[in-house]
């Protein structure tokens, strides 16, 4: 009888050809600054002493590591226990969850906020339970909304990344089609849908230009501000820096970056929570967030919001973009986030190995994650690295960089 299974040796070997193979890479902790790398090799990997310098990690504010938020963490295990035990529309709401919405939405300047168990759930369950006919989509938005679109089967329509030109242009085109076919602009609800902060190439929305073309053809706005979440105005995002709160109707975002916990979020009316409530399967036949992550949570936002934690980040944002750019790299993007752009697979690889040698770690980002000929290495500041990890980077850079043959 023929094998109907799958050939997965096969698969690995051709990821593995095309230099495209991932590998999880177990790690003692992450701290700080820095973590202590596990070596290769059986089940229970003995961990090592050598500590490597973290430019990597999506914990902007370096608040995994606090010991207020910790505390917050322990606090919430010990008086509600460590899993909400069943969906929150069962027995798993808690006052720990409405304290972390309560905080949410008077952060993002909504009437309310309802977490979900991750952002990747929250954006799923929002766009599916919104049931839009047609989506207007960036181009490099992220896999969890490329995934709400199709769970949603709506028409989807993709913009130019960042192009507030370009998605005028598809709303008026949708809108001259509409009109050939004799339907009304209320025949069809619309949906647009937007990173604030993109993730591998650090750009920033162009917000209100978006909502200008929004108002003007009667869309709705719905911005995923996972890698902005407590790092713009006061521990606000994109939408907090540029006022556009009254012109976007789903603010969404993550609990897992700088707020230094896990779960997702979506903030607006009373009404769209209620909709979420009922409709956004990913929330109703889920579990609670689980309490000690919404109580972290809580705590992080209090102190993205009352601390210099953000000014920090961003001075050390300018004097590594300063650095790589006076060295010669190329550095992509507007945020936090600098994609130091190398271009070929191999010389990315090869440069973040020369990286890992000198104890710095600045992982590879290549295709499929980017396009052919993008690859990159994402460096991420920390608020917590002093100067003197910075210098560290940079040595670490040089010296890889002309190791290399790109400098």
């Amino acid at each position: 009888m023929a094998d109907r299974g799958f050939d997965l040796e096969d698969r690995l070997a051709t990821l593995e050809e095309d230099d495209l193979k991932r590998a999880l890479s177990p790690v003692d902790r992450v701290a700080e600054r820095g973590y202590f790398a596990a070596p290769s090799g059986g089940d229970l990997p003995v961990l090592d002493a050598a500590e490597a310098l973290v430019f990597a990690s999506n914990n902007y504010l370096g608040l995994t590591d606090d010991q207020r938020v910790q505390d917050a963490a322990r606090q919430a295990a010990a008086t509600v226990g460590t899993g909400a035990g069943a969906s929150r529309l069962v027995t798993g709401d808690t006052l720990v969850h409405r304290d972390l919405e309560r905080l949410l939405a008077e952060t993002k300047d909504t009437e309310r906020a309802l977490t979900f168990s991750s952002g990747y759930a929250a954006n799923v369950g929002t766009i599916t339970a919104l049931e839009p006919d047609v989506i207007f989509s960036d181009e490099l938005n992220h896999a969890s909304i490329v995934d709400g679109c199709r769970l949603a089967d709506a028409d989807a329509v993709v913009y130019d990344h960042c192009d507030a030109a370009s998605l005028r242009a598809k709303l008026a085109e949708r809108a001259e089609r509409a009109a050939r076919e004799g339907r009304e602009p209320a025949d069809e609800s619309w949906l647009i849908v937007t990173d604030s902060v993109f993730s591998m190439d650090g750009t920033v929305a162009p917000l209100e230009g978006i909502c200008d073309a929004a108002e003007e053809f009667g869309a709705w706005v719905m911005v995923d501000e996972a890698h902005a979440t407590g790092l713009y105005a006061n521990g606000g995002g994109v939408v907090q820096a540029e006022g556009v709160e009254d012109r976007v109707q789903i603010q969404m975002g993550t609990l897992s970056k700088a707020l230094a916990s896990q779960g997702g979020y979506v903030a607006g009316s009373a009404e769209l929570i209620e909709c979420l409530c009922n409709d956004a399967r990913s929330f109703v036949f889920s579990t609670g967030l689980a309490p000690p992550a919404a109580a972290a949570a809580s705590e992080a936002l209090h102190v993205a919001r009352h601390s210099d934690a953000r000014e920090r980040l961003w001075e050390n944002v300018a004097h590594l973009r300063d650095g790589f750019e006076s060295m010669g790299f190329e550095v992509w993007g507007d945020s936090q986030i600098l994609p130091v752009v190398v271009g070929d697979r191999q010389d990315a690889l090869a440069l973040a190995d020369g990286l890992r040698e000198r104890d710095v770690v600045v992982p590879a980002i290549r295709p499929p994650t980017v396009p052919d000929g993008t690859s990159r290495l994402r460096v991420v500041p920390m608020a917590t690295h002093d100067r003197d990890d910075i210098v560290t980077c940079f040595e670490a850079f040089r010296a890889a960089g002309e190791a290399v043959g790109l400098l």
